[in-house]
């Protein structure tokens, strides 16, 4: 990061340093404020419970992520004792230490930006203060105390190193962020057809090998206590607890169909044909598109279109399944910050931006104010939902299409 701070001259240093410092004092305001989504009640429960039980039982309780999140936690509950009588986020303290492992997510986030741009230093100083100031990512890291930006942290990372042509280390961080949240399931697809264009069969089989291995390592110290088959049974559960919606506050596709059709929450279990659901089908489209994106890599193997891809598949994702929450569009955010020297990307940037804001702050309202504004008017949710359908057609386009050849951001491709 030294090497990407000598680039900047006067300017983009102060702008960097200035959006650090703000950046820094915003969230640390937040850090203390109570949880709005009740969501870090429920988790510091699940910590209790894991520290009282040991790390190798954690899954007895209802622990809805993978590993690295549980050991995140684990790590937690060994820093502050209080998190054996903690049962919620009533103690500052316990308030705090839940949203920091987010907020140095972001910060590092910044410097992934800032590095994959060094080779053009103002844009690099753009995207690193985006990331700082956006009020999308500080509003789920330092208020909502969402994990998020730590899978994004491990998947940039592996799209970095996988255009450095460093397929096998990049498999490794990809499987790390796998093993964060569930999410970056959807960017699996782009990984491996890149893997397999620039690496060839081999070259694919290897990188899965090495991600097939540090997720079997990862759960090593679970498996006595029957860990994995548990959190797929907790993954179960959470789906029938009333969040198999067809979208959970996610402005996409389903929503407009449960505002304009439904008029409210439906699930996604409903049959449509014999045994088919609405989850089927929705599962079939985000399939196909996911497929044809993973082609387009293929075609084109350039780092450019692997980050478009990445891109283009969390939208796809987000748009056409059901069950989505507000902000599992994220990754997609920070991805096409990495095409910020694009002029046309730097609008899309803007859009997809400001709709995904809107959704987080709609979903989980942080005042009555924001709450009157945002969620009364039913009509804001239908015209951002159509908004971001018209932004993943728009991404998913950019990488169907073969576009001439383009200096790409990103460090240049080494071919193995």
């Amino acid at each position: 990061m030294a090497k990407v701070i000598a680039r900047f001259r006067r300017p983009q240093t102060l702008l960097v340093t200035a959006a650090l410092m703000v950046g820094l004092a915003v969230r640390l305001a937040f850090l203390q404020r109570p949880d709005f989504s009740g969501d870090i009640d429920v988790f510091v429960s699940l910590m209790h419970s894991m520290a009282l039980s040991g790390l190798p039982n954690a899954y007895d309780a209802r622990l809805p992520y993978p590993p690295v999140t549980t050991y995140i936690w684990w790590l937690l509950t060994a820093v502050e004792p209080d998190f054996r009588t903690a049962t919620n986020t009533s103690d500052p303290t316990i308030r705090v230490l839940m949203k920091v492992p987010a907020v140095l997510a972001d910060l590092c986030l910044a410097a992934l930006v800032a590095y994959a741009l060094r080779q053009r230093p103002p844009w690099a100083a753009a995207a690193a203060a985006a990331i700082l100031l956006h009020p999308g990512v500080i509003d789920m890291s330092a208020l909502l105390g969402q994990y998020d930006s730590i899978y994004a942290v491990f998947a940039l990372a592996g799209a970095i190193l996988a255009t450095s042509g460093r397929n096998g280390w990049a498999a490794v961080l990809i499987a790390l962020s796998l093993m964060t949240k569930p999410q970056p399931a959807a960017m699996l697809l782009p990984f491996a057809a890149y893997f397999w264009a620039t690496g060839g069969w081999r070259g694919l089989v290897r990188s899965a090998a090495i991600g097939a291995a540090v997720v079997a390592v990862l759960w090593l110290p679970f498996v006595a206590a029957d860990g994995p088959a548990n959190y797929l049974r907790n993954l179960v559960y959470y789906q029938g607890e009333g969040r198999s919606a067809l979208s959970v506050w996610a402005w996409n596709l389903w929503w407009l169909f449960q505002e304009l059709v439904v008029g409210g929450f439906a699930y996604d279990s409903v049959a449509i044909l014999g045994p088919v659901t609405v989850k089927h089908v929705a599962f079939l489209i985000t399939a196909a598109l996911e497929g044809l994106i993973a082609l387009a890599v293929i075609r084109d193997p350039r780092p450019r279109t692997l980050v478009l891809a990445l891109a283009a598949s969390v939208l796809v994702a987000f748009s056409f399944m059901t069950s989505m929450h507000e902000r599992y569009s994220y990754g997609a955010l920070v991805f096409l910050l990495l095409l910020l020297p694009e002029p046309r990307m730097r609008w899309l940037n803007l859009a997809l931006g400001v709709v995904f804001t809107l959704n987080v702050l709609a979903a989980v309202p942080p005042t009555p104010e924001i709450e009157a504004v945002l969620r009364a008017p039913r009509w804001i949710g239908v015209l951002s939902a159509i908004a971001m359908l018209v932004l993943t057609g728009i991404v998913y386009a950019m990488v169907r299409r073969r576009s001439p050849a383009f200096r790409s951001p990103t460090v240049a491709v080494r071919h193995t």
